[in-house]
């Protein structure tokens, strides 16, 4: 996932939150909350960064954390929130 491109899923929204924020899929009506603001930076950042891993690092999220950033992010994905963006 580290070298792959990534964005937020077009049906999706971002609701900023104290916590982080909470991610709602206009088509399958599921809720996700982000739970730290720096994971909904990352999140932000995906559709412009050439990477998952470029997001991260500029981000400023420390490399020895980025293994529970994978996971949300894998999390993320399984639940259609952010999706595999084209090379085209």
């Amino acid at each position: 996932m580290l070298d792959q491109l990534w964005e937020l899923d077009g049906s999706v929204s971002l609701r900023t939150e104290p916590f982080g924020a909470l991610a709602y899929h206009f088509g399958t009506r599921r809720l996700s909350f982000l739970k730290t603001p720096e994971l909904v930076d990352v999140v932000r950042r995906l559709a412009t960064s050439s990477s998952v891993a470029v997001a991260l690092r500029d981000a400023g999220v420390p490399e020895p954390h980025w293994p529970s950033y994978l996971r949300a992010l894998q999390g993320l994905a399984t639940g259609g929130m952010i999706r595999r963006r084209d090379t085209a």
